[in-house]
């Protein structure tokens, strides 16, 4: 098992409870921790062989692009469909941040923490 990070991809997008936020947009960022079998692509150098990281990509970028009002929503949605178009990957972790929410005071950001296993098909 190895592990892949796609760390700090930054998204303008339209999520929050506030009618102005799904107005106005806000800045977000997402990294993501990704565990999986390496197999054969540390002999063969061959993209088939591994986890095409532009498709994790723009997986995150189609679901951050849909409107919701909660970030944990939003992140469950990235969870899912990972698990469910890479095969390969068996433990998804996300950390999703909004940046400067509007929460009556200076704050840098809010993050949710989600974690998925993919199950056993025993």
């Amino acid at each position: 098992m190895g592990e892949i990070l796609l760390e700090n991809m930054r998204f303008y997008a339209y999520h929050g409870v506030y009618a102005e936020e799904q107005q106005i947009g806000n800045d977000f960022t997402v990294d993501l921790r990704i565990e999986l079998s390496f197999g054969e692509s540390v002999l063969t150098d061959q993209l088939a062989d591994t986890l095409n990281y532009e498709a994790v990509y723009l997986l995150v970028k189609e679901q951050m692009m849909i409107p919701s009002k909660l970030l944990e929503h939003v992140a469950e949605r990235i969870l899912n469909g990972l698990l469910m178009a890479f095969p390969s990957i068996q433990v998804a972790e996300i950390h999703l941040s909004k940046l400067h929410p509007p929460l009556g005071g200076e704050v840098e950001k809010v993050t949710v923490v989600l974690c998925k296993k993919r199950e056993s098909s025993k």
